[in-house]
């Protein structure tokens, strides 16, 4: 089990990370991100209404020194723009009767988020001062008609609005008004005129969204000479033109769709593919476009007429789209400038200036933003998720205690570099590429080394350790793993339906036309995975013991040319294949792979127990925390139990 799956094993949601996840449904907010980084700034804004002012831990960022205009948008310290914090409680979980303290909680926040939570406080102090010396001020009347228009926009009442973000995306109602909104308005009114849309930026809105588009399919290479070889193929032979891109594309979306892509619109991507799309005439093949450091060639399936929607009926929601569209551009400007002005001393990531500057993590134009002050906004922010993630540690560092067991730095990296050899090419010395590894997974997953070994590699080690030798492969599994891995396979179109009387409308059209281009046809147009539907039901074929038993068996009960009955394969997902014949099995001998098949399986099968041992775990631990609210007991799980088998009796 590796460190997705540790995360995803308590019983609560753990949210990993939320980098700006609410951007992609919060329209006007996208300009935030220029100015926030990667997160979402915590310094209490102005505007709060009384109702929520009180917090738990309130924003530690200091308030700018006051410019002769008292109606300005810096807090009050009544607000919470405030150098310290209140008392908190000083342990924050007991797990199994063991203590997490806050300082503890404080200091894991800081590791994981303290950088990035430290870059929006700045950013919010920044815009609060210029805010300040322009004369600006957000008001509560202001955020509250934000908040509602935001909800109307998307049909819903502000109640359920903010439920939704609560509930979806973690944003508590309060951080909703400060972080998202305040800003949102705070950065409108600083950009002032630039933020007029002119009719021709509206037409251009309305072109992109309601314009006419072009159904194509592309190949993506980085070879010019490729993409001209490929290129004279596909003029050659243009049917073949799915499967070149399927082959060679490297655009790895569209290549498993041969090709597909969504409609090209104008406007909205590059402007050289966009010129020689709506070019193209159906069936028509393009020239090789360069565009940046790649070449791409595109085939016109079809020119699609404009919507019919008239442009003064959507006017007022295309000025909206189109200011926010200018809003990226003009916030980006704004925050360089404000930038150019300030004195920022980062002291949190410089080793000297922390022996210079004891529990200060940064100056602000001369004023300290205390380390201490950063832990609790980053405990604000991210305390419940960082608390599930320590809880969890605990329990398996007492399990291991328990046992007996200890994991090592070394036992660390020869996980790590296990992992690099079984995903990455040796190093030319034949050693795991140990340092691309891991970079590539920092990269990916946005954490830093530390974080990977200490939140993703040491659990995985510690459970694998804990269950390692109640795992065993049988002379059973290496059978099954043989015959799926190395048996014949069932070749199928398959089409995909989430609702039984359709499945069963659908079946029936399968049946009285019984061929592979009427199915092919039937696939297209009704199956709701989108891969299906777009490749006319060709799938990978199905093999035995892949994890679906009774789509296996079905299929394999099938001769060429028959149509199988409707397979249930989940709840309201039904499956009906049409058989296309049987793969040769792969000749080979079972003595030259079973080292293989063996270190496949006991891999495999490790996962799986580390994962049951660790959902065991939790179960049978009694966990109090305090952060969140909650507590948990065996013994409240039985009685409650209990009181429902009585009730039901």
């Amino acid at each position: 089990m590796q460190g997705k799956e540790f995360l995803s094993a308590g019983k609560r949601h753990i949210r990993w990370k939320l980098v700006l996840v609410t951007l992609g449904i919060i329209g006007a907010a996208v300009a935030i991100r220029w100015f926030w980084g990667s997160e979402w700034a915590t310094a209490q804004g102005p505007g709060t209404s009384p109702a929520n002012t009180a917090r738990s831990t309130p924003e530690a960022i200091p308030a700018p020194a006051p410019r002769g205009n008292s109606a300005t948008s810096s807090p009050t310290r009544s607000e919470g723009a405030v150098s310290s914090q209140p008392s908190q409680p000083q342990i924050v979980a007991v797990v199994n009767g063991e203590p997490i303290t806050r300082e503890e909680l404080r200091r894991e926040c800081l590791r994981r988020y303290g950088e990035e939570v430290l870059e929006s406080v700045v950013n919010k102090y920044l815009i609060m001062e210029e805010c300040q010396r322009r004369g600006i001020s957000i008001t509560a009347e202001e955020i509250d008609a934000e908040i509602t228009r935001m909800a109307t926009r998307f049909g819903m009442p502000v109640e359920a609005w903010l439920k939704l973000l609560k509930d979806e995306r973690g944003i508590k109602p309060e951080q909703y008004r400060r972080d998202i909104i305040w800003p949102m308005l705070a950065l409108r009114k600083l950009a002032g005129q630039k933020l007029l849309v002119t009719p021709e930026e509206i037409q251009r809105e309305f072109e992109s969204r309601y314009g006419p588009a072009v159904k194509a399919r592309m190949i993506v290479v980085s070879r010019r000479d490729l993409a001209e070889r490929l290129r004279s193929e596909a003029v050659a032979h243009p049917d073949q033109f799915g499967e070149l891109a399927k082959q060679y594309s490297e655009d790895a979306a569209s290549a498993s769709l041969k090709g597909l892509i969504q409609p090209i619109r104008k406007h909205v991507g590059q402007k050289e593919i966009e010129d020689v799309a709506f070019r193209l005439k159906p069936g028509e093949i393009s020239s090789v476009i360069p565009v940046a450091n790649q070449f791409v060639i595109l085939k016109c399936e079809d020119q699609l007429p404009p919507v019919k929607v008239r442009l003064e009926d959507v006017r007022a929601e295309l000025e909206e789209m189109a200011r926010d569209a200018k809003m990226r551009t003009v916030a980006q400007e704004i925050f360089q400038e404000l930038q150019k002005r300030a004195q920022v001393v980062n002291v949190l990531n410089d080793p000297q200036k922390r022996q210079q500057m004891p529990g200060v993590a940064a100056l602000i134009n001369g004023r300290p933003i205390r380390l201490e002050d950063l832990g609790e906004i980053c405990i604000d922010r991210h305390g419940e998720e960082v608390l599930e993630l320590t809880i969890n540690r605990k329990l398996i560092e007492q399990a291991c205690k328990k046992k007996g067991l200890t994991v090592t730095d070394a036992d660390v990296d020869a996980e790590i570099a296990r992992l690099a050899s079984q995903n990455l090419p040796p190093r030319a010395d034949g050693k795991p590429d140990v340092e691309r590894w891991v970079g590539m997974i920092c990269e990916q997953q946005n954490i830093t080394p530390e974080i990977y070994r200490h939140d993703l590699v040491w659990p995985a080690v510690a459970l694998k350790k804990l269950v390692n030798a109640d795992v065993q492969v049988t002379e059973e599994d290496l059978k099954k793993a043989f015959e799926a891995n190395y048996g014949p396979r069932v070749r199928c179109r398959a089409i995909v339906l989430n609702n039984l009387r359709r499945a069963q409308q659908v079946w029936e059209k399968a049946r009285a036309n019984a061929t592979e281009e009427n199915f092919a046809d039937l696939a297209e147009q009704y199956s709701i995975d989108p891969a299906t539907r777009a490749l006319r039901g060709e799938v990978a074929p199905i093999q035995r013991h892949g994890g679906q038993p009774n789509l296996e068996e079905e299929a394999f009960s099938l001769k060429p040319g028959e149509i199988s009955g409707i397979i249930q394969v989940g709840p309201e997902t039904y499956v009906i294949l049409y058989c296309l014949g049987f793969t040769k099995p792969v000749d080979v001998d079972f003595a030259s792979v079973k080292d293989i098949l063996v270190e496949d399986i006991r891999e495999k099968k490790l996962r799986l127990a580390m994962a049951d041992y660790f959902d065991k775990l939790r179960a049978a631990a009694t966990i109090d925390n305090f952060l969140a609210g909650t507590t948990q007991s065996p013994n409240l799980t039985r009685r409650a139990a209990a009181g429902t088998e009585s009730a039901v009796r």
